[in-house]
């Protein structure tokens, strides 16, 4: 079996792990996966959930216990946001908008990560920052 590529947007936050944990939230409200009544911290605690998560996934932030570092190697089943150097290798001014990240996923300007990752980038209207896209491939 291979990996299933995603990807969706989240609501903008300075913060990329704040940012990351709402969108955890907003989806999990959106679809409990059968894990209902809990926040995004205690299915990971779950070995069921782990299990659901890496034998069959949810194409989604939810995959991820914890966003590293853009520094930071990539590592599976973490989420990283790309560095500036990365974001202007297919948005060359830096501020790339919702539909040049779609153009770019989808003509492979932009890499979906290995399985099991994902990354994520600011996205802007009007030079200021709206959401964050957050895409990946399923650890399946």
């Amino acid at each position: 079996m291979g990996g299933d590529e995603w990807s969706h947007t989240g609501p903008y936050r300075q913060d990329p792990a704040a940012a990351f944990r709402q969108a955890q939230d907003e989806e999990l409200a959106r679809h409990d996966h059968g894990f209902a009544g809990r926040g995004i911290a205690e299915p990971w605690h779950d070995p069921r959930w782990c299990e659901y998560v890496f034998t069959g996934d949810t194409g989604t932030v939810l995959d991820f216990p914890e966003m590293i570092e853009a520094t930071e190697p990539d590592r599976a089943p973490h989420p990283r946001p790309l560095t500036d150097a990365e974001v202007r290798a297919w948005a060359p001014h830096g501020r790339p908008t919702h539909a040049e990240w779609d153009h770019a996923l989808d003509t492979g300007q932009l890499a979906f990560p290995g399985r099991a990752q994902g990354n994520c980038t600011v996205l802007y209207r009007d030079g200021l920052p709206v959401e964050i896209g957050y895409w990946g491939v399923t650890a399946d």
